[in-house]
């Protein structure tokens, strides 16, 4: 019973992915409509970019390793 519950709950977690997917291709989608107004200023859309989907990934890992220790630290 309780091992069917911490699946669930893991399987819960690694759905942060899910909002970090959709947040991630928000961002490109507006980056790149911010360059088609202002070719000028790519390179530094392009960085801030980067950034903030580099950070926006780390939801995700945290899902993935938050379920990691539930599946295999909780026995």
């Amino acid at each position: 019973m309780t091992r069917g519950l911490i699946a669930i709950v893991a399987g819960i977690a690694v759905l942060a992915g899910l909002g970090t997917g959709i947040g991630e291709g928000l961002v490109a989608a507006h980056a790149v409509s911010a360059i088609g107004r202002n070719p000028e200023a790519e390179s530094k859309i392009r960085t801030t970019m980067i950034l903030g989907i580099a950070l926006t990934e780390t939801v995700a890992l945290y899902g993935l390793l938050i379920s990691f220790i539930l599946l295999f630290v909780f026995k």
